[in-house]
């Protein structure tokens, strides 16, 4: 695929020139980082953005920049209640959408937690496994009927998805030690293999998923690291970097984070996308390497047997076949 995005391309560059009058567009995670950011730009080209988020007065507060952007382009936000760690939460949500019975046009399924404390969700999922995937399964799932032909489903996933493939025998750490980053890397892989199944099962209708990895930012994602840990990660990035002639990391600004999911999602040709997984606004590559960390995407998490016995592991974990 030919564009001229890249790595430091910014939501607005990426947006330019672009008319999303009449689009409606639906984002979770809405109370800060990147999930404001998106929303900001989606509003800023004329789409009706419906925001979701756990915490209603934090994202009150913080989409003021989207409710500005709205009104000076036509388009214009509205906020939902949506608690990713509580299935009773999430089918609340979906259901009040679905009775409304209003079309979209876009779902970017991006909030998210990263890196937490050994620790359970309301249902008893492991806390980023629970919160990460089977929340936005569950969620998504349930909205599919509004997702009209021409509609794009966006995963946020991440390079974290190279700590580990996902674990379909203990889904939840019963048997096996807990790591916060393992944790972590199995729900990213789980976000990734979503969007193929997802994909798979609803492009005969016109609808596509695609996952995409943001970069390296600094945002409330991170609450639970030592900086300290954060660090000592990048150091080791940059070794690895020197070693292969590389340049070294660089964090992302938000907008620029943000810009691969409205590429994804709104600019990239859905059928070069279509049940892949992309980051700096391109289609990554397979990279089997494990030594490689900062670029591509590991052959598991796009494996079709793999997400289909992730779907059907989820449908039996949420108790709801879809």
């Amino acid at each position: 695929m030919s564009n001229s995005f890249g790595a430091t391309s910014t939501t607005d560059d990426v947006l330019a020139g672009v008319d999303l009058k009449g689009k409606r567009v639906l984002v979770t995670g809405v109370s800060a980082g990147l999930g404001v950011e998106t929303a900001r730009a989606l509003a800023a080209h004329g789409a009706d953005v419906v925001g979701a988020a756990r915490d209603l007065q934090k994202a009150e507060g913080a989409t003021a920049v989207v409710r500005e952007a709205a009104a000076t382009s036509g388009g214009s936000l509205s906020l939902i209640e949506l608690d990713l760690a509580s299935l009773k939460s999430v089918r609340a949500a979906a259901d009040a959408l679905v009775k409304d019975g209003r079309s979209f046009d876009l779902v970017i399924a991006n909030a998210g937690v990263m890196a937490t404390p050994l620790g359970k969700t309301v249902d008893g999922f492991e806390t980023q496994f629970g919160t990460n995937h089977l929340g936005h399964f569950t969620f998504i799932n349930r909205i599919a009927s509004l997702l009209k032909a021409g509609a794009r489903v966006v995963s946020l996933a991440s390079s974290g998805h190279r700590f580990s493939d996902v674990n379909l025998e203990d889904p939840n750490f019963e048997t096996s030690a807990y790591t916060p980053f393992e944790a972590y890397g199995r729900s990213k892989t789980a976000n990734i293999l979503f969007a193929v199944e997802f994909d798979r099962r609803h492009k005969a209708r016109g609808v596509r998923a695609v996952a995409v990895h943001p970069g390296g930012i600094q945002t409330e994602l991170a609450r639970h690291l030592d900086p300290a840990f954060i660090q000592g990660m990048i150091d080791n990035l940059n070794a690895q970097a020197k070693a292969a002639g590389a340049d070294a990391f660089a964090w992302k600004t938000i907008p620029q984070g943000a810009a691969t999911s409205v590429w994804a999602g709104v600019v990239a040709p859905v059928e070069e996308v279509g049940g892949l997984y992309c980051e700096d606004c391109h289609v990554a590559k397979r990279v089997e390497d494990a030594s490689e960390v900062r670029a591509g995407v590991r052959g598991y998490a796009l494996d079709p047997a793999n997400a289909q016995a992730l779907w059907a592991l989820s449908e039996k974990m949420v108790g709801e076949a879809f």
